[in-house]
This record gives C-alpha cells, sequence and structure tokens, in this order.
C-alpha cells in the first residue's frame, strides 16, 4: 500500500534507475505488522523495447530488527515469447552491509527467505489472476467478429489459389518412372551436354566406321 513510483531516470552508463516507495504487511512475531520499503530499480541498456527486460531491484525493508545490516537483491527478467505471452523469472539474493555474529545470522535469513516466499507466491498469485481475467476477455467475442473471422480464413485460403500456376502442376502430379527409350531420348536433346556429343547415332554402319577409325589410330600410333 502507499506506493510512490519516482520517475526514470538514465545514467550516464546507458542503464535506467528509478525508487519506488510503499509499504508492506508483516505477519512475523517478532516484527512489527507493516514496515516501510525503499526499492531503487535499475533497468539495464541490453534490454529491449517489447523484447526483453532484465531489472534488478535493491530492496531495503526499514522498521524491522537488523534493517540496518542487510537487504536483497531482485532480478526480474521479462522476456516475450509469443504475440501475447511473455515469461517472467525471478531471482533473488540476501546482501550484508556488515557481518553479523552467528545467531543473528541465521535468524536473518531464516526470516528472509519464509518471507520472501510469502511474497512471491503472492505475486505469483495475483499474475494467475491477471493471467485468466485477460484470456476470458481475448476469447470474449461478439458473433458478427466471429463471422468476419472465419470469412477472413476462408478468403485466405482461396487467396493461394493462383499459386498453383500450370508449371506447378507438373511437379505435383505423380511421380513416374521414365522407360529406357525416354531416358535415352532426353539425353540425346540435352543441349551442350557431354552425353549429347558422345551418343552416337543408332546405325550399324556409322558404329562400323567408327570402329575401323579407333582400329587405325592405333595402328599408326605403333
Amino acid at each position: 500500500s502507499d506506493i510512490i513510483f519516482h520517475p526514470w531516470k538514465k545514467e550516464e552508463n546507458g542503464n535506467q534507475t528509478r525508487v519506488i516507495l510503499y509499504t508492506i504487511t508483516l505477519t512475523n512475531p517478532l516484527a512489527p505488522k507493516t514496515a516501510t520499503v525503499t526499492e531503487t530499480q535499475t533497468m539495464y541498456k541490453a534490454s529491449q523495447e517489447s523484447e526483453c527486460y532484465v531489472i534488478d531491484a535493491e530492496v531495503l525493508t526499514h522498521d524491522v530488527p537488523y534493517h540496518d545490516y542487510f537487504y536483497t537483491i531482485n532480478r526480474y527478467t521479462l522476456t516475450r515469447v509469443a504475440r501475447n505471452k511473455s515469461r517472467l523469472r525471478v531471482s533473488t539474493e540476501l546482501r550484508y552491509r556488515k557481518q553479523p555474529w552467528g545467531l543473528v545470522k541465521s535468524f536473518i535469513e531464516k526470516n528472509f527467505w519464509s518471507g520472501l516466499e510469502d511474497y512471491f507466491r503472492h505475486l505469483e498469485s495475483e499474475l494467475t489472476k491477471t493471467e485468466s481475467t485477460y484470456l476470458a476477455e481475448v476469447h470474449r467475442q461478439s458473433p458478427k467478429e466471429k463471422v468476419s473471422k472465419q470469412s477472413t480464413v476462408r478468403r485466405r485460403k482461396r487467396a493461394h489459389a493462383h499459386l498453383r500456376v500450370p508449371h506447378l502442376e507438373e511437379v505435383l502430379s505423380p511421380v513416374t518412372t521414365p522407360t529406357d527409350e525416354e531416358v535415352a531420348h532426353r539425353i540425346k536433346h540435352v543441349a551442350g551436354s557431354t552425353q549429347t556429343r558422345h551418343i552416337p547415332e543408332e546405325s550399324p554402319s556409322g558404329f562400323h566406321l567408327q570402329s575401323v577409325s579407333k582400329l587405325l589410330l592405333v595402328i599408326s600410333f605403333v
């Protein structure tokens, strides 16, 4: 409650920072019922608008026992995974400003993790409610919108009919295996191919003359 958002400020290194002030409710019997919090958020310059955001939040909880000994760092990574879907990943770390002695340290860590689990469980619950509400609004549409959407889909399917040009009909036709005569005919009529130059004409006399020429060439060489 009592949330105050300060505007984002751009730093010299390209990152942006802002400060948020708010009040939280505590359930620990050794702590007060409420505590004020100062949260300093840093959005790194590597973040890309509408694609990915990486934000570190340094959280200082006042009015709790040993609050001057420690603080919390939460890293929020928000990534777009689809047109209407994002993934939120949160990691956290407990850091000390000064080292407490053993008993105090165990007390701080025990209460720190229990309070943190409650906090993020509440965050998860709120995000689930928001998601459910959003999905319900997306799926809620009038009959006219449904008819319009269906007609649009049909028009898009018909629009692909022009792609079936005559030269594609042969590609889409059933595959057949040509005969040996068809293969020989195609090879002979390939312009500039080595097969065209080396395949002899289908006549006995031509084949005989070629054999005699080879024989004379061999004799001359010897």
